[in-house]
């Protein structure tokens, strides 16, 4: 293999963890706060310092669900903002029915973020209603946007076999055309026999 400086090495075996990169709200005053009460992601990294807190998690999807239920566990209270008319559009049921039973958390449908307010850290967010057009502002220690992530695997296109959506495939779910040995591919192996990928 050759590495970055045209040195060469040996590998029995080689780990992807290529990552990705968190759709953003494309919101200035939000931007300008990340990492100071606005995050992408990061939920279960941050959800000790919310104890106490009124927190805000924009998306309506699973992650989003998850982000909000673990987040319940230390805030006072979670708000669920989704742009959509229900969360079952997409959003698994058995994560619906936890969130109706969790007291602390407040799903607001047709709603999105579109103002953040505070100077060192977020300290409030604007919200405004798809229906009607009204806004609110909302206290807010933090919000978690889960709106969707793009996966960081275009240097691999010609490599390995990846997803419609870029994702790099990996043991069972890979076609079987794109499998060359005889055994099955082990459990995280790529296209490329001795080549795994791990995380997002």
């Amino acid at each position: 293999d050759r590495l970055e400086r045209g040195r060469h090495g040996s590998r029995r075996a080689v780990l992807i963890a290529a990552g990705v990169t968190y759709r953003r709200l494309g919101i200035p005053a939000l931007d300008r706060l990340v990492g100071m009460g606005v995050f992408y992601g990061a939920a279960s990294a941050e959800a000790p310092a919310m104890a106490g807190e009124e927190v805000h998690v924009v998306g309506g999807a699973n992650s989003a669900g998850q982000a909000a239920l673990h987040l319940a566990g230390f805030a006072a209270h979670v708000t669920l903002l989704v742009r959509e008319d229900s969360l079952a559009v997409g959003m698994s049921d058995y994560l619906i029915t936890q969130l109706e039973a969790t007291p602390n958390i407040e799903v607001r449908l047709r709603t999105r973020a579109v103002d953040g307010h505070g100077e060192a850290r977020l300290e409030a967010l604007t919200v405004e209603d798809a229906r009607t057009g009204q806004r609110e502002q909302l206290k807010a220690t933090a919000v978690f946007v889960l709106i969707g992530a793009e996966p960081r695997t275009g240097w691999l296109r010609d490599v390995l076999q990846l997803d419609d959506h870029g994702f790099v495939l990996t043991g069972r779910d890979l076609p079987r055309p794109a499998w060359p040995l005889q055994r099955a591919p082990l459990p995280f192996e790529t296209s490329l026999p001795g080549v795994f990928a791990a995380g997002d």
